[in-house]
């Protein structure tokens, strides 16, 4: 049986056990969010090497981590060393985007390596078997993609199954359309073939692949919006309200499932956007691509994003999606990943603290207790990137200099220093 059917027949199983653990919190509370559908464990049984996470609301913020080869640039041998880098910076999970030939090699090398939840978007796989021919595409290739996946091990998988004939007619008026590849892809399709999306032909032989191996449906947002300007739109919350439909067809089939989320929103807009989510989809985890706040900061859609995201996690998500530096310019470099993950490491922990999740803040005090007594080593121990915050405080240091200042404010005037001479301390 799937965490789900375990959790609704109160079962606590090993991976409710370990994710527990990680949280620190009552197993019986993970069982109580994952049978009322508002958390999920992507854990699929043949991911051997894995170290199960539990996500949702009641739980600390995850962030996953993007990763995969692209038609143009990268091999398998660099995508292992940003799934490296990316774990070293402490991403939660981790996706497989790549395109190309021989997928399944690279994907079950990730995969023997990778201790967390791993994910995949399948119909990148079946379109690359056709060559990038994708008005090819059958249901059944489909089908096939995500029965092999599954037994190679895939955690969770994002299924655009939301996007409808009738919705590409309403993202036709937006300014930049449909941003999303796997939306982009299946809108063509439909069009060409005035068929219905694919994904329907064959739910519920996917209901059973998933159920059988615990694949968590991760509901894709092929309708999310690719600038402020197409944000909240009829076309974005036309696929939302049928994601709602599919959450309960999930749950129906036994088969864990989250909702993933928009892309680009006008921060007054996160809000309502998130508790609409919540409404529509009866609390299904949210899964959510920053958002994207402002579009006029290419090379720092890390920052931009990560604002949106940490509203996103205050006011409803429960995973975060992170953005690199190379969003809407390139494949992301070693470099980009790595301040990605940290930009969204940061995102999730200032919304945990904010919404005053237990625990959240013992690590803040830890470091402020360490800063008042210039215990450099134990800061550095306590950053979320340790190598980055040391190398900046060595780098600036003179040589000769003592241990109880830095070079921002200098000796006499050190705040702290003047503090404890005036208190005593």
């Amino acid at each position: 049986m799937t965490q789900y059917q375990q959790a609704q027949q109160g079962c606590i199983t090993p991976a409710m056990r370990a994710a527990a653990q990680s949280e620190g919190v009552d197993p019986q509370n993970i069982v109580t969010e994952i049978a009322a559908g508002r958390a999920v464990i992507p854990c699929n049984p043949a991911h051997t090497a894995l170290k199960p996470y539990v996500v949702g609301r009641a739980f600390r913020t995850k962030v996953n981590a993007n990763i995969g080869r692209s038609p143009e640039r990268s091999d398998d041998g660099s995508e292992v060393r940003k799934m490296q880098i990316a774990l070293n910076a402490g991403a939660d999970c981790l996706m497989d985007l790549s395109v190309g030939n021989d997928l399944s090699s690279i994907r079950q090398t990730l995969l023997a390596a990778c201790p967390v939840p791993f994910g995949t978007v399948p119909v990148y796989e079946a379109v690359s078997r056709l060559n990038g021919e994708s008005l090819k595409l059958t249901p059944e290739l489909l089908l096939d993609v995500i029965k092999t996946q599954a037994e190679e091990g895939v955690d969770f998988m994002t299924l655009h199954a939301g996007l409808l004939r009738s919705h590409v007619d309403l993202a036709a008026k937006r300014l930049l359309g449909i941003v999303s590849r796997g939306g982009a892809l299946l809108a063509n399709w439909m069009v060409t073939h005035q068929r219905e999306n694919p994904f329907y032909e064959v739910w519920d032989e996917i209901m059973d692949i998933c159920r059988q191996h615990d694949v968590t449906v991760s509901l894709g947002d092929g309708l999310r919006p690719g600038c402020i300007d197409d944000a909240s739109d009829a076309a974005q919350f036309a696929e939302l309200d049928v994601l709602g439909e599919l959450v309960q067809s999930c749950r129906n089939a036994g088969v864990q499932v989250m909702v993933e989320g928009p892309g680009h929103v006008p921060f007054n807009e996160i809000q309502m956007n998130m508790e609409r989510q919540q409404q529509v989809c009866d609390g299904a985890a949210f899964y959510v691509l920053g958002p994207v706040v402002t579009d006029i900061a290419p090379g720092y859609d890390h920052i931009t994003s990560a604002i949106g995201a940490t509203a996103a996690a205050f006011h409803g998500a429960s995973l975060l999606c992170y953005v690199t530096p190379a969003e809407h310019l390139a494949l992301p470099c070693d470099e980009d990943v790595h301040a990605g993950v940290i930009a969204y490491r940061i995102a999730a922990h200032a919304a945990d603290v904010a919404r005053n999740l237990p625990g959240a803040r013992e690590r803040d005090r830890a470091i402020s207790q360490a800063r008042a007594q210039f215990d450099w080593n134990r800061q550095f121990e306590l950053a979320l990137d340790p190598d980055t915050a040391r190398h900046r405080y060595q780098s600036a240091r003179k040589h000769d200099a003592g241990d109880d200042y830095c070079t921002m404010c200098g000796k006499d005037f050190c705040a702290i220093r003047n503090s404890r001479e005036a208190v005593g301390r």
